[in-house]
Order: structure tokens, then sequence, then C-alpha cells
């Protein structure tokens, strides 16, 4: 009778032994891939944020004045700045990468299970998903304006003149777009993970 319980004792402490290797391996994978994100969240909106910032390019248009005259050759520059859409994505994007930086060393360094600090990142993960994702809507709009123009309103394509501005726009835009997709897979992998833990209490 004792050696059956001790057992079935043995039996239960190895089980929960098992059980609780597994959570704390599943915690370590947990937050490696929160580490992982965290890092390429930081590295896609710096890269956006600096292609964009540094974007500029001088051409050489032609101006008429009159028919009978020849045309004048003006050098026109293209700067970022010149639009206040272009300026709200940049400070969007150099935010991101910040807080994504903040935040990746406040989970390097806050102890496993921080419940009030993990629901205030989650919550500043959304605010800076939403920021980044209204940014790159803002730029959209005006990249298709830049490219096809719009004759309602009376404005001229430009991306036939300044090609180098909008390629570069273009690739910042899609590498500001991915690190949005990277902070919402950030905020769904939290909410699941926070799921699986209500259910195993």
């Amino acid at each position: 009778m004792e050696s059956q319980y001790s057992r079935t004792a043995d039996g239960m402490e190895n089980n929960t032994g098992v059980k609780k290797d597994n959570n704390s391996e599943k915690t370590k994978r947990g937050r490696s891939i929160d580490f992982i994100l965290r890092i390429l969240s930081m590295a896609l909106t710096l890269v956006a944020a600096i292609l964009a910032g540094t974007n500029k390019e001088t051409q050489v248009v032609p101006f008429t004045i009159s028919q009978t005259l020849p045309p004048l050759n003006i050098p026109v520059t293209a700067k970022w700045h010149y639009l206040s859409a272009f300026v709200f994505y940049v400070v969007s994007n150099a935010v991101a990468c910040s807080y994504a930086a903040i935040s990746l060393l406040f989970s390097i360094l806050s102890p496993e299970g921080e419940s009030a600090l993990t629901l205030t990142i989650i919550i500043l993960d959304v605010v800076i998903m939403g920021l980044l994702f209204s940014a790159d809507g803002a730029v959209a709009s005006i990249g298709v304006i830049s490219l096809k123009g719009n004759s309602h309103v009376q404005w001229g394509k430009v991306c036939n003149v300044f090609h180098k501005f909008c390629n570069n726009m273009l690739v910042s835009g899609a590498l500001s777009f991915l690190g949005s997709c990277v902070f919402l897979l950030l905020i769904v992998l939290s909410i699941l993970n926070i799921h699986k833990k209500s259910r195993q209490m």
C-alpha cells in the first residue's frame, strides 16, 4: 500500500516537473520570438526613416513662359520636408524605431510574468502600429498623386521627372509597411500568449 502510494506520488511529481519544464521552454521560446520581432521592427523603421529623411533630388525642368519664347531650364529640387505628409511619415518611423529599442530593452530586463509591464507594452504596441499604418496611408496617397496626378484639381504628376525621389519613397514605404505588420504580429502573439495563460489557470 505504502509502495503504491509512493509510486503514485513520484509519478505526480514527475508529471508536474515535466509540465513545468515544458512551460518554461515555451516561455523562453516566446520571449526569443518577441526579441527577434522587436529587433526586426526596429531595423525596418530605422531604414525607412533614414531613406525618407535623406531623400532629395534635383532636376532641370523646362518652363514655358510664352509660346514665342524658348523654354527656360530651371533646376527644381524635391525634398521630403516640403510635404507635411512626408514629415509625419519620417517622424512616425523615428518614433516607432525608438519605441522598438526601448521596449526591447524593457523586455530583456523585465522578469518573466510581469503582467503590468506586459499589458503596458501591448497597449503601446497597438498605438505604434496605428501610428505607422496611418503614416503609411498618408505617404501612399501622396505617392499615387505623384505617380498619376489628379486632373480634377490640376495636380500634375512628378514621378516622371523625379524618378530617384519616388523610387526611394517607394522602398521606404514598403519597409515601413513591413514594420507595421511586424508590430501587428507582436500584438497577435501577445494576445495568444495571454489566452493560453488564462486557460492554464
